[in-house]
């Protein structure tokens, strides 16, 4: 695992942000499955990504229908996923994609919908999201990637048939020559297609289909599936060997109650853009505003000492030194290392001095 998808801790000193690198091999691939795939294959580097910063990660051209697939110059090549996470499996498919496209000259899509299909499709029961749309654009763009067609998904388009789908594809991409999907790829009406269906469709339409098998890490099959279950668990560590960087949760400063300023502890209440929480309790953190690392405590769960039995889950951020006005402001949060449980205490002035030492054991941490 190369270094930089590693849990290196920085000093606390405020630091400004490198952007993500990308490179490509050249050189296709003829058959229609990748080769087996390996973590330390990937030539993919990603480091914090902050969406709205205030500077460029890369420029990437947003498209939101397929007919905007026609302003582009063939030969096209898809990457096609709901890509939750933007893991290693998935850095597989746009990886080999953009790299088929550079050995042929063509222009490489990555292709994903919003929302995630399965909060259309199963309502009821959907996913906890790794990350929101606003986020993996994000990361789809440190990729690399020049251009991302985001097909808004709602039950009228859940019930196009997977053969229409593709053709839609093939009537706006002028030639279409490849489309890269995971090995359990599923699409159209009740999810009829596969890769199978898609290699057929590939030959009727003659454009190449690659189904990238899985790809996985000490054993174990790289999912969004698992990733939820490590980050439900606490594992950030495991999360991060399958997202191929750090675990972070991107989110936006909402005005709260102001209660921390009241106990000499100014807190920044997010609004989380991640569905999918660590456990509830009190974490030393590393936080990037506008590029620039920060660090903190936070807070995850329903803040039992001041809220009543129907709270909503808030995460709460301290930042150590820093005092400016951040309202409306994105922070992308990393969990380092996990301090204390979430609990009840008597009194306000009880959770305050709680607080106090949270901050002290925080900067024990920076200066260690």
């Amino acid at each position: 695992m190369p270094e930089s998808y590693g849990w290196k801790r920085s000093s606390c000193t405020s630091s400004s942000r490198k952007s993500g690198e990308a490179e490509n091999n050249g050189g296709k691939n003829t058959n229609d499955e990748a080769p087996s795939t390996n973590v330390s294959s990937f030539v993919i580097r990603i480091s914090f990504v902050i969406r709205h910063s205030s500077f460029v990660i890369y420029l990437m051209e947003i498209l939101r229908s397929t007919t905007d697939l026609t302003k582009l110059e063939g030969p096209i090549f898809l990457a096609i996923g709901a890509f939750d996470g933007v893991h290693l499996g998935h850095q597989a498919v746009i990886s080999t994609s953009a790299r088929h496209a550079h050995s042929e000259d063509g222009t490489p899509v990555v292709v994903t919908f919003d929302p995630h299909p399965a909060k259309i499709l199963r309502p009821e029961n959907p996913p906890h999201l790794i990350t929101s749309t606003p986020h993996k654009i994000a990361l789809i763009r440190a990729l690399g990637v020049g251009h991302l067609l985001i097909i808004p998904f709602d039950k009228n388009f859940a019930q196009t048939e997977a053969e229409n789908f593709i053709a839609q594809l093939t009537e706006s991409a002028k030639p279409l020559r490849e489309i890269c999907v995971g090995h359990e790829w599923s699409f159209g009406k009740n999810r009829a297609g596969n890769l199978a269906l898609l290699r057929k469709l590939g030959a009727r339409y003659h454009f190449n289909v690659v189904g990238i098998p899985p790809v996985k890490v000490n054993g174990a099959v790289v999912s969004s599936t698992a990733i939820r279950a490590r980050i439900e668990r606490g594992d950030f560590a495991g999360a991060a060997t399958m997202l191929g960087r750090d675990y972070t949760i991107l989110g936006t400063v909402r005005e709260g109650s102001k209660l921390g300023r009241q106990l000499g502890f100014a807190t920044a209440n997010l609004s989380a853009h991640s569905e999918q929480f660590p456990p509830n309790g009190v974490y030393f953190v590393e936080a990037w505003i506008g590029g620039v690392l920060h660090h903190g405590v936070v807070n995850v769960g329903f803040r039992p000492t001041v809220s009543g039995e129907k709270a909503e889950r808030v995460i709460e951020v301290h930042l150590l030194d820093f005092h400016r006005d951040i309202y409306g402001s994105d922070i992308e949060i990393k969990f380092v290392q996990f301090l204390r449980p979430e609990k009840k205490f008597e009194n306000v002035e009880a959770l305050g001095q709680q607080i106090a030492t949270d901050v002290k054991k925080a900067r024990e941490l920076c200066a260690a």
